[in-house]
């Protein structure tokens, strides 16, 4: 967490707060989806809505009591997910918010719910003021067609647009929108750098730098990811080397296998790669090596063997 995140968290605290004594999540609080009761919030209400939902509390089953309240949105934006429709056609969006809690003994058993992910979905309490008719196009006030039921195979559901408040967000076992609920990390366009980064950053600064357990999983998962990548590059490049030490000796049979190796294993990949194309072009053209004991060809065979039938 940077010092400019953890601005927009003191925001709403009486006191300034470290990044170890608070707990962040991100989560999906809606989408431009046909939701469980038939209806979808358009683009324009998504916008609307991130904008009324920074500062807002979350509860638990939208039972809006004091001691029900577990956690406050301190960042909230729509994203766009590329290469994502909706099931009307519509470009797919998401309503992402960024939550903090305080650590505490109070908040223990909430906190290890939410990363074990037992505690995930979540549904939004807000006011619409408009809701339209997919079929006709009617407020649906003044309109005759039924939610969930299809006209000459077209789908009816409301579109809720212009959004007059936003109350709440609750966590809730079944939540109205599918794709509701907690999810990992912001991503790239909802934050300009990943949590990585910013943890990259926080070590390569001067002087003592102390990172929260979150912040020490991130780095772990990061670090066994960037392991893996590094055991394949590896492989990859070893199977690279071997390919271009076989087509080098092809080529150039007179250097000995020991020069050629060591010539190799001081080549970056790029070099490597750029070899073997060059080499293997070269090998086709010299054509298969022939075994010194095989048939040199067909004429020279058949004059031995014609050789041998006179005696």
């Amino acid at each position: 967490m940077d010092s400019k995140e953890l601005d927009l968290i003191n925001q709403y605290t009486k006191r300034r707060f470290s990044a170890d004594e608070v707990y962040t999540f991100s989560v999906v609080l809606c989408d431009n989806e046909i939701d469980r009761d038939f209806e979808c919030f358009d683009s324009t209400s998504l916008e609307k809505l991130a904008e009324m939902y920074i500062g807002k509390s979350g509860i638990l089953d939208h039972n809006p009591t004091a001691e029900n309240q577990t956690a406050r949105i301190y960042d909230c934006k729509v994203e766009t997910v590329d290469g994502k429709l909706t099931s009307y056609g519509e470009q797919y969006k998401r309503l992402i918010a960024k939550a903090y809690m305080p650590i505490s003994e109070k908040n223990k058993d909430i906190i290890l719910e939410l990363d074990s992910g037992i505690k995930k979905e979540v549904s939004v309490g807000c006011s619409m003021g408009k809701s339209v008719c997919s079929i006709c196009g009617s407020d649906f006030k003044n309109c005759s067609h039924i939610k969930g039921k299809s006209y000459g195979g077209k789908l009816c559901y409301a579109v809720l647009s212009k959004p007059k408040d936003a109350y709440e967000w609750s966590f809730v076992a079944v939540p109205a929108q599918r794709s509701a609920g907690v999810i990992k990390a912001f991503n790239e366009f909802m934050r300009g750098e990943n949590e990585v980064e910013d943890i990259f950053k926080k070590l390569g600064s001067s002087g003592d730098v102390i990172l929260s357990k979150s912040e020490v999983a991130e780095l772990v998962k990061e670090l066994d990811i960037l392991k893996a990548k590094a055991r394949d590059g590896e492989a990859y490049r070893n199977e690279l080397q071997a390919d271009v030490t076989r087509l080098y000796a092809i080529v150039e049979p007179e250097l000995p296998m020991e020069a050629i190796k060591s010539v190799t294993e001081k080549m970056t990949l790029a070099e490597l790669k750029a070899f073997k194309q060059v080499y293997e072009k070269k090998s086709a053209r010299l054509g298969k090596g022939v075994p010194q004991l095989g048939k040199i060809n067909d004429e020279v065979t058949s004059k031995k063997n014609n050789a041998y039938k006179g005696i």
